[in-house]
């Protein structure tokens, strides 16, 4: 079992689905954990308090450079410190599938700004928090699409190819500051938003599961152990990286 107790914790996008896992893990695993959504994350910080973890939640908006500053103000204050970041939030259940020609600028600049410009301002807040200890664990999410090419979902692709640059760039930036950075990048996953998406209907999901190495959908809780692992002591000497969690579906 990987130990995170004494470290504190920030999920972005963590009232709910994935990022809602990714909150009750890190707590079972001893961290204290600062929730943020732009939903209420009042119900994931109750469970996990009553599960005898600790959990602050906030309503927050990660594009905006003063709600995240507030963020990490508010979760150094009320841990001491912040030791780990992990840049969930992000849109993808409600997007469309459908070629790049039909998607407006509108909605292009919305989901880069929360993929992209989202994970951005969430590191701009908690880095200074991280100098001040010399150390700190950041992990972005990224997705299997990018590296499979997937058509379709240009926009959300881009913003989260974008991700795996980011990654590498901070790494390096952040590394002698005892800083490391990384990226998960999940397959499908079997969260709220595409368990009730027509577009990923039983048939779509079985297609995709044939493709892995360990042929079943993908849930919430697989990529659990890979996050406590990036946010642990355990990774200490790995920075710059992007893993896949997909029961290997993508091999290279």
């Amino acid at each position: 079992m990987i130990e995170l107790s004494g470290k504190s914790a920030i999920v972005t996008g963590g009232a709910q689905g994935i990022g809602a896992h990714y909150a009750r893990g890190l707590a079972a695993a001893g961290a204290r954990v600062s929730i943020c959504d732009t939903l209420d994350p009042s119900a994931v910080v109750a469970e996990i308090e009553a599960a005898g973890g600790t959990a602050i939640g906030r309503i927050a908006d990660i594009t905006r450079a003063a709600d995240m500053a507030a963020l990490a103000s508010a979760t150094a204050e009320a841990f001491g410190g912040i030791d780990i970041l992990v840049n969930n939030a992000a849109i993808f259940g409600s997007l469309r599938r459908g070629s790049f020609l039909d998607i407006d600028s509108d909605t292009w600049e919305r989901v880069l700004a929360v993929n992209v410009r989202g994970a951005f301002e969430a590191v701009k807040a908690v880095v200074p928090h991280m100098r001040e200890r010399k150390y700190g664990k950041i992990v972005n999410i990224s997705s299997t699409t990018v590296s499979a090419g997937a058509p379709f979902l240009l926009h959300y692709v881009t913003s989260k190819g974008a991700i795996i640059a980011m990654t590498r760039s901070l790494a390096r930036e952040l590394g002698p500051d005892g800083i490391r950075v990384n990226c998960m990048a999940p397959g499908l996953t079997l969260s709220e938003g595409v368990s009730g998406n027509e577009q990923y209907s039983p048939q779509v999901r079985a297609n995709i599961a044939s493709g892995r190495a360990i042929s079943r959908d993908q849930l919430p809780q697989d990529l659990v152990g890979t996050l406590l692992y990036l946010c642990s002591e355990a990774s200490d000497f790995v920075s710059g990286q992007t893993i896949n969690v997909d029961g290997g579906s993508q091999m290279r």
